[in-house]
């Protein structure tokens, strides 16, 4: 019976990526990343400030303060996102990304998808889609596989996600 309940491979990484998601200190949308060579997890990453300086929880957000919709003037963050993080994270600990897989709880935007293009990934499941045209076209000129996330398995992760926390919980 246990062994039935199991998630598939896409499913097990998208929960954790829901999972880094909750590290997130960005007041607009909380977004987490898994990479993963092999099926091992060899990074993971969350949107937020940068190293040792301030967070948006703490300061409040310049895009919100400047009214910018989502999906523009990404330069205009003072955080990091969730993909290119993990990347960061993966280089900074002398991990190799090339012939790797991505799996984040959004679609990539143009700078993230341009990071994950010379990184050498292979592979993106993303679960929600974010609104950014060049990062579409960017994608269309590639080999790299970017895949939603069936939105059917979304609460088959949700699930998953409850039942392994329910199994650690005390009594």
């Amino acid at each position: 019976m246990l062994e039935s309940m199991r998630p598939d491979w896409d499913t097990y990484f998208i929960a954790i990526a829901m999972m880094a998601a909750t590290r997130s200190t960005c007041l607009r949308r909380q977004v987490g990343a898994v990479i993963t060579r092999d099926r091992q997890i060899v990074s993971t990453g969350y949107n937020g400030a940068p190293s040792g300086t301030a967070h948006c929880l703490d300061i409040g957000c310049l895009r919100e303060m400047l009214g910018i919709p989502s999906g523009e003037r990404h330069e205009m963050c003072r955080g990091s996102h969730a993909e290119s993080n993990a990347i960061a994270q993966a280089a900074r600990m002398g991990i190799a990304t090339d012939g790797a897989a991505l799996y984040c709880t959004h679609e990539p935007c143009s700078l993230c998808t341009k990071v994950i293009l010379n990184a050498g990934i292979v592979k993106v499941v993303y679960m929600h889609p974010y609104p950014d045209k060049l990062a579409i076209e960017l994608r269309e000129e590639t080999q790299v596989a970017f895949e939603p996330f069936p939105p059917e398995k979304i609460a088959l992760a949700q699930k998953w996600l409850k039942r392994s926390f329910a199994l650690f919980e005390t009594k």
